[in-house]
């Protein structure tokens, strides 16, 4: 595996994992909808993450909780516009990445807004135009697996073998990457987008296997439905559960856990490295 990514002249250093702390500006996120929508609640935000020792901020301005609902491209660029001019005036070396699944908005915001690594929960499904501008972007992209989209994803969601689907999925994308000249990609095998929570839990045992693509692999299960379902609890008491996961991931090859609790997470990886030495 690649131990570094160039993020536009930056180097990040993946010899060991790094958390990506999630900066959400939607007003329907399952866990913290609506909670950062002024100037100085964004700026707090992204101070904080990396205070806490976060490497990137995660800008998600497009919900993609189960049954959300659909807003335009223009609806979401204008809130990541606004958010992005409030990171880069108080923080103008942080390594932004910016959740779209939008070929245009992605080269928008790397080309104007300082952007270092575009997410796409879609991995290019939901825009077809988005693999040859990721390739022209030149800046590293995160590839998740999803199966539908956020509108029907969690509707009896069915696999023969999930480890196995997923594995021909990042195949297909890796072979579809190299021919569009994206030298730095990223897979993110996509907890709780079109699993259960049996299938989940299959991909965070054998979550190992997926380092046969000599890829960094992200996981994203920060107080998600897979912790507090079956605890019948909250997702704001979800952290412990949270802290739980993160573990295991990170001893079955994590490199990026993207999460809302950056302190917590930055110190699971501390104790990790300990069992490492």
């Amino acid at each position: 595996m690649k131990k570094n990514i160039n993020c536009k002249g930056k180097l990040l250093d993946l010899s060991n994992p790094i958390v990506m702390g999630i900066l959400n500006i939607t007003p329907d996120s399952f866990y913290d909808g609506n909670k950062y929508k002024s100037e100085n609640e964004i700026a707090k935000r992204a101070e904080q993450i990396l205070s806490e020792g976060g490497k990137i901020i995660d800008v998600g301005a497009y919900s993609s909780r189960p049954g959300t609902k659909i807003i335009s491209e223009k609806e979401e660029l204008n809130r990541l516009i606004f958010a992005l001019e409030i990171i880069n005036k108080k923080n103008p070396d942080a390594i932004i990445s910016v959740d779209t699944f939008r070929a245009r908005i992605a080269k928008i915001v790397v080309k104007n807004y300082n952007v270092s690594i575009i997410n796409d929960i879609s991995a290019g499904q939901f825009d077809p135009d988005m693999f040859c501008t990721m390739g022209h972007l030149n800046v590293p992209y995160i590839i998740m697996h999803t199966k539908g989209n956020p509108q029907n994803m969690q509707n009896n969601p069915q696999y023969s073998n999930v480890i196995k689907e997923i594995a021909l999925y990042f195949s297909d994308k890796i072979l579809k990457a190299s021919i569009f000249g994206i030298n730095d990609l990223i897979i993110d095998p996509g907890f709780g987008f079109g699993k259960t929570i049996e299938h989940n839990y299959t991909i965070l045992n054998e979550l190992d296997k997926f380092k046969m693509f000599e890829r960094p692999i992200l996981v994203g299960i920060s107080r998600k439905s897979m912790i507090y379902h079956p605890l019948n609890i909250t997702p704001e008491e979800a952290l412990p559960g949270t802290i739980a996961l993160n573990a295991i991931a990170l001893q079955k090859g994590a490199n990026i856990l993207r999460v809302h609790d950056v302190r917590e997470a930055v110190q699971n990886i501390q104790i990790n490295s300990l069992l490492n030495t």
